[in-house]
């Protein structure tokens, strides 16, 4: 099996734990996260990082991702290079390893420091945390901030936004970026990028709108209900997705 391993030359004092990241990877046990994708925490010669191992592709995209595309695990290296160009905060990316098998890509990891922090945007949205209102406000200033930059999170969503308290402040950091576009955004696209986020209550996306808008200088009613809208078509998709599964399920 081919294996291709990049670096980032900061953490050259790791490199033998990176080339062995796949035996590594299937020996390690503390398992953050297990859907198509696994992430995985692993201590790397006294730093801790966290090993995003992404899903074999299928036989179509092994040939796209071999001669067309560059990987996600690539990709999820660049964003992140390019996101800390921008003064925007991200895990600090460590390496990507891609292995090929008969020519053809096979598996692939990208590996970041671990970065601590305090609670996502899920629980900010659920209402468990205290002052919930002040993070969307600033939440919104941080998603106004990707914008102005040009940065679009094709995957921006409750999990993937990391925050950390620090004293009446909260920091934000984005994670899972291997699906990111770099373009000029307008205002009312901008909006709609708050569309899988799953408010508590309407008043959420009031918030959201307003500060976005007072920012913007857009008007408010009509920020409003692009974001409803926006986001009750992401709710009416994965409610017909349900009941296709269920009938589906029946026959």
């Amino acid at each position: 099996m081919q294996k291709k391993v990049y670096i980032d030359s900061e953490f050259d004092s790791i490199k033998d734990e990176i080339y062995n990241i796949s035996k590594k990877f299937q020996k390690n046990n503390k398992l953050i996260h297990d859907a198509r994708n696994q992430l995985k925490v692993l201590n790397l010669n006294d730093i801790d990082t966290v090993v995003k191992s992404f899903k074999v592709p299928n036989l179509v995209n092994k040939f796209v991702y071999t001669f067309f595309k560059p990987t996600k695990a690539k990709k999820s290296f660049l964003n992140a290079k390019k996101l800390i160009d921008l003064k925007i905060n991200t895990p600090k990316p460590i390496a990507y390893v891609e292995y090929k098998k008969f020519g053809l890509l096979d598996k692939s990891y990208y590996i970041s420091e671990r970065e601590k922090y305090d609670f996502t945007i899920r629980e900010v949205f659920h209402h468990k945390v205290d002052n919930y209102q002040e993070i969307l406000k600033e939440f919104t200033k941080f998603t106004y901030n990707l914008h102005k930059k040009g940065v679009w999170h094709v995957d921006y969503s409750l999990g993937n936004i990391l925050i950390t308290k620090k004293e009446d402040k909260y920091k934000f950091s984005i994670v899972d970026i291997n699906r990111m576009v770099f373009k000029k955004i307008s205002v009312e696209e901008g909006l709609k990028n708050f569309n899988k986020f799953w408010a508590k209550d309407e008043n959420d996306l009031k918030i959201m709108a307003d500060e976005y808008a007072k920012l913007s200088g857009f008007n408010k009613e009509r920020a409003l209900r692009i974001i409803e809208t926006e986001a009750q078509k992401v709710i009416d998709f994965k409610n017909s997705k349900k009941k296709l599964k269920k009938i589906v399920g029946t026959k």
